[in-house]
């Protein structure tokens, strides 16, 4: 197998695992009383991986896949959050009827033979797991 095909694969098998964790972490906010509004939701400013509701509570999920709970913790970085934030502003120029809702930044960590955590308002320093 040549290098430009090694790469290609390893990029579907990196895709399938992302979508398997992303599926993971909607069950559980669902589990949890959330109605998910967006997957993978794309605008100017980035992508948000779920968006998700209950009651008056709108929060904008960043789903993280590592090798271990700890990894995918520290892989969100300050510049991804950045990101993030800009992303919940264009979704919500996109949805305004949203806006006036209460919201917050929560992460969902997935790693193999693990239950996913949810750090509820995971950018804050009360966000643990």
């Amino acid at each position: 197998m040549n290098r430009d095909a090694s790469d290609t694969e390893a990029r579907r098998r990196a895709e399938r695992s992302g979508h398997f964790a992303e599926l993971a972490a909607s069950l559980l906010l669902r589990a949890k009383g959330f109605r998910i509004l967006a997957r993978r939701w794309k605008g100017p400013a980035g992508e948000i991986d779920l968006v998700a509701r209950r009651g008056r509570l709108l929060v904008f999920v960043e789903v993280r896949r590592r090798p271990t709970i700890e990894e995918a913790a520290f892989s969100i970085g300050p510049e991804k959050r950045r990101r993030l934030e800009r992303a919940a502003g264009a979704f919500l120029v996109a949805r305004p009827a949203l806006a006036d809702l209460d919201m917050r930044f929560d992460a969902i960590l997935v790693a193999p033979g693990r239950l996913p955590v949810h750090l509820a308002d995971a950018f804050t320093a009360s966000g643990r797991y």
